[in-house]
């Protein structure tokens, strides 16, 4: 068996010897990355894209959520002022009619 000594004089004579020997595969060793790096980023995605959340997170989200509660006296007074204004019923007709209508 070849016995084995590093000399830190000679790594950098071997560190040329190497890139010499795989500059002529630089080109195919960047495709391959670039591969590599690309389908992982597309695995990645579908995995996420494909993520549900469980019952337990959608409840726990449910609970946080607080639905805005309007008075019905407020809603009263709404309602008798528009039943006062024809201006204000005829706006609120034709926003029926035609909401996207300037």
């Amino acid at each position: 068996m070849k016995k084995l000594n590093f000399d830190l004089k000679s790594i950098p004579t071997k560190a040329k010897q190497l890139l010499l020997k795989v500059r002529k595969y630089v080109i195919f060793i960047f495709f391959i990355v670039a591969a590599l790096m690309y389908s992982f980023l597309l695995f990645r995605i579908n995995s996420l894209a494909n993520h549900e959340p469980t019952d337990d997170q959608i409840s726990e989200r449910l609970q946080t959520v607080h639905r805005p509660k309007i008075d019905q006296s407020a809603i009263n007074k709404i309602q008798q002022l528009q039943d006062n204004s024809t201006d204000v019923q005829a706006l609120f007709q034709q926003a029926r009619d035609n909401p996207f209508q300037e």
